[in-house]
């Protein structure tokens, strides 16, 4: 019989994060929401006007993939693009649609860090100290 691996920090994590993430995909899908959905209506909110290629660098995806899914939150009522000219820059808006489908989203969320803070409050208060870490690094 082989020796168990030590522990590794990043393995739990992920562990975690793995369970964790499911939970909150099964949060936003009554909303019609996937995560990524998510938090590309919070990038467009955070930043009215946000163009294509940032919403696309913010995301961590292609620029053609931020037009496909934006046609996609526009199609269900949830962002609009002020401009919408041929040639013109986009503006892109969440709107009001949009804006209570993220206070819904924002609800299930506040649920789910008050059941992970009650589950593992040393560990809650540790991640929140590694983000605040990591923002004043890069601020």
């Amino acid at each position: 019989m082989s020796d168990s691996p030590p522990f590794s920090p990043t393995i739990a994590l992920l562990t975690i994060v793995t369970a964790w993430e499911k939970d909150f995909a099964a949060a936003l899908k009554p909303l019609g929401l996937t995560s990524r959905k998510y938090a590309l209506l919070g990038h467009i909110r955070s930043t009215p006007g946000i163009s294509f290629s940032e919403l696309a660098r913010r995301s961590r995806i292609t620029t053609p993939s931020a037009h496909v899914a934006v046609a996609g939150l526009k199609n269900d009522g949830l962002v609009a693009d002020a401009t919408e000219r041929a040639g013109a820059a986009s503006h892109l808006q969440v709107t009001p649609q949009g804006e209570r489908m993220l206070s819904a989203a924002a609800e299930s969320l506040a649920e789910l860090d008050a059941r992970f803070a009650e589950t593992h409050p040393a560990l809650s208060g540790a991640l929140r100290a590694e983000f605040d870490a990591r923002r004043n690094r890069s601020g």
